[in-house]
C-alpha cells in the first residue's frame, strides 16, 4: 500500500524508540535492559488511549529480535525480521486482542503454541493488547508460564485499565505507565507532520486539535488529518474553520457570555448561547468548558499562559484576570456546585438544550459583580449561608438588576423545589404560625399531622438552644438523615421565615418523650405520698396508682 494512502496515525507511527515523543524515560530503560542482557520475562504498558502502548510493544519485540542485535540501529534500513515485525506477519511475533479473546481456552492454546521455540528469531513473543479483557480463569492459567517461561519466550501486554488485571499478574510483570504526552511536545510534532504533509495549518488551529485529543497522540493526528482534508488546496486551517469542524465554540463567546450572565443580562446571555448551539456545539462540552472557565477564573493567579494546556490565548488570560478580580470566591464556589448538579439533569430530559437555557437562568440570580452585588458570608456554629443583597445597577449595558438571593443554605439544608408543597403554601395564603417555644413547635406538628417530625422531635432530639428563628440541637445518631432538612423546610412554609438548624457537641437536654416520662413519674410518686392516697389506701388495700392524665392533654 502506498504510504500517502494510509491515515496519518498509521503513516507516522514510530517505528523505533528514537521516533517516540513524550516516554524518553520508558524508552531509555528499555533500551538499558536490552543492552545489559536484563530482559524482564514480560512487560506491561499502560496508560490512556493514544500514548503509545502497543506501537512500544511492537519497538520492544523488534529490538529483541533484530537481525544486528543492537537496538541504536536498524533504523532506516529495516532486517528482515524488523520489517516482519513492523508489517504484522511474523511467524514468531503472536499479537493477540484479548477483547476477542478472552476466554481460558484461547490462553491454554497459546500456553501449548509457547512450548515450540522460535523459528527464525531469538524470542518468541506474545503481545496482548487489552490485556484486562481476559477472564479470571484466563489469568490464572496464565500465572504459571507468566512467572517461569522459557528462556526463549517473552510476553508484553497492553492495557488502558491497569486496576482491572489481577496483582498476581502485575507483580510478575515489569510495569511502565505511559504518560499523557505534553502539549508542547505534542504541538511541535503536529507542526511537524503538517509541513510534510504540505498542509497549511495555523498555530492557533493547531493547539485547538492538542486540546481537544488531551494527550493523546493518535486522536491528535486523526483530528489533524480531518483538518487537512476538510480544506481546499491553498487553504490554511483556520482557528475558526477548525472550530467548525470539531463542533468546539471560541472561549472569547464564553467569556462574553459569562459577563451577560453576572450582569443579569438574560436576553444576550440565551442569544449568545443559542448562536453557539445552532454552530453544533454538544451541552455536555458547554458544560465542561464552562467548568473549565470557573477553574480559571478561581486559580487565574497561579496560572501561567503555558502551563494552561492550550486553552487560552493571552487576551483571553488577560480577559479572564480582569473578571476575576471583581468576583467573590464565593461567587465561583456557588456555580461550580450548580453546574456539577446540571450534569445529572441532562441525561433524564430528553431536550438537553432546554436544560442549558435553565440553567443558565438559573446561574444569572445567584451572584454578580462585586460593584453590583455583594455575595456575604456568614459563619456560624459550622454552618455556611451564603447572603446576597440586591442593589440597583446604572450600567448602560446591563437591562435589569440580578435579583435577591436570602439564603442558599449548605447541601443538608437546600429546600428543593416540590409543586405540591408549593401549592398548600399558597392555598394557606397569609395565615402564618408564630413558634415560640419547643413544645409549641410539637404542637404544630401535630396539628399538621407531620407525624414523623413530631416523632423525631418527641424522641430523639436533645435541645440545647430554643430561640427566634434558630434552633440548637446536640448530635445523635438515632436522627434521621433528612430531619433537618425536612424540620427547615416545613418551618418555612409554616412561619414564612428562614430557620436555621444547627447540630452542636454541647450536652443538650433529655428528650421530650424522656422529659414527660420524668414529669409523670414524679407526679405519681407525689400522689402516692399524698393525704388523699392514703385515705384511699386503707380503705382499699390493693389500690395501685398506674398513670396520670391532664384533662387538658388533648395528645
Amino acid at each position: 500500500m502506498n504510504d500517502n494512502s494510509k491515515v496519518l496515525a498509521l503513516k507516522y507511527r514510530p517505528q523505533t524508540f528514537k521516533d517516540l515523543i513524550g516516554q524518553k524515560t520508558t524508552a531509555e530503560t528499555i533500551i538499558n535492559s536490552i543492552k545489559n542482557n536484563k530482559i524482564p520475562n514480560a512487560y506491561l504498558f499502560t496508560g490512556i488511549r493514544g500514548v503509545g502502548k502497543t506501537t512500544i510493544a511492537r519497538i520492544v519485540a523488534k529490538s529483541l529480535n533484530c537481525s544486528k542485535n543492537t537496538v541504536d540501529l536498524c533504523e532506516d534500513n529495516f532486517c528482515e525480521n524488523c520489517k516482519a515485525i513492523s508489517n504484522s506477519n511474523h511467524i514468531d511475533v503472536l499479537e493477540m486482542d484479548a477483547a476477542s479473546k478472552t476466554g481460558v481456552e484461547d490462553v491454554r492454546d497459546l500456553i501449548e503454541f509457547s512450548r515450540y521455540g522460535p523459528t527464525s528469531a531469538k524470542y518468541k513473543i506474545f503481545i496482548i493488547d487489552e490485556v484486562h479483557m481476559l477472564s479470571k480463569q484466563a489469568f490464572n492459567a496464565l500465572l504459571k508460564t507468566l512467572e517461569e517461561p522459557p528462556n526463549y519466550l517473552k510476553f508484553i501486554f497492553a492495557t488502558t485499565e491497569i486496576k482491572k488485571i489481577p496483582i498476581t499478574v502485575v507483580s510478575r510483570c515489569q510495569r511502565f505507565d505511559l504518560s499523557r504526552i505534553k502539549s508542547s511536545e505534542l504541538f511541535q510534532f503536529l507542526k511537524k507532520i503538517s509541513l510534510k504533509e504540505n498542509g497549511k495549518v495555523s498555530d492557533e488551529a493547531l493547539k485547538l486539535i492538542v486540546k481537544i485529543s488531551e494527550g493523546s497522540v493518535r486522536d491528535a493526528l486523526s483530528l489533524l488529518d480531518r483538518g487537512i482534508l476538510s480544506t481546499l488546496k491553498d487553504e490554511e486551517l483556520s482557528l475558526a474553520k477548525a472550530q467548525k469542524i470539531f463542533g468546539f465554540f471560541d472561549k472569547a463567546q464564553l467569556i462574553d457570555l459569562f459577563i451577560f450572565l453576572l450582569e443579569g443580562n438574560e436576553a444576550k446571555t440565551l442569544e449568545l448561547y443559542r448562536k453557539m448551539h445552532d454552530h453544533g456545539m454538544d451541552p455536555k462540552v458547554f458544560i465542561n468548558d464552562f467548568l473549565e472557565l470557573l477553574y480559571y477564573l478561581k486559580n487565574i493567579d497561579s496560572l501561567k499562559i503555558e502551563g494552561t494546556n492550550f486553552s487560552l490565548n493571552d487576551s483571553e488570560y488577560d480577559e479572564i484576570k480582569r473578571i476575576s478580580s471583581k468576583l467573590e470566591n464565593e461567587t465561583l464556589i456557588l456555580f461550580w456546585q450548580f453546574t456539577i448538579k446540571i450534569m445529572s439533569e441532562l441525561d433524564i430530559v430528553s431536550n438537553q438544550n432546554l436544560s442549558i437555557e435553565m440553567f443558565l437562568c438559573r446561574l444569572i440570580y445567584l451572584g454578580g459583580f462585586k460593584d453590583n452585588e455583594k455575595l456575604e458570608k456568614k459563619l456560624e456554629n459550622n454552618e455556611l449561608t451564603f447572603t446576597s443583597d440586591s442593589s440597583q445597577n446604572t450600567n448602560k449595558n446591563i437591562s435589569k438588576s440580578n435579583k435577591i438571593i436570602n439564603q442558599i443554605k449548605n447541601i443538608s439544608q437546600t429546600n428543593k423545589v416540590d409543586p405540591h408543597k408549593e401549592l398548600e403554601t399558597f392555598s394557606d395564603g397569609l395565615k402564618k404560625f408564630e413558634i415560640e417555644t419547643f413544645s409549641n413547635l410539637i404542637k404544630v406538628c401535630n396539628d399538621k399531622k407531620e407525624v414523623k417530625l413530631k416523632y423525631e422531635l418527641e424522641n430523639n432530639v436533645n435541645l440545647v438552644k430554643f430561640e427566634n428563628l434558630r434552633i440548637e440541637i446536640s448530635f445523635n445518631e438515632k436522627l434521621d438523615k433528612n430531619f433537618i432538612k425536612d424540620l427547615t423546610s416545613k418551618l418555612h412554609d409554616w412561619t414564612g421565615k428562614r430557620w436555621i438548624i444547627t447540630l452542636s457537641k454541647t450536652q443538650g437536654e433529655i428528650s421530650y418523650k424522656e422529659k414527660l416520662i420524668k414529669t409523670k413519674k414524679d407526679e405519681i410518686e407525689k400522689i402516692n405520698k399524698s393525704k388523699l392516697f392514703s385515705e384511699l389506701k386503707k380503705n382499699f388495700s390493693d389500690i395501685k396508682l398506674v398513670d396520670v392524665k391532664n384533662k387538658h392533654d388533648q395528645n
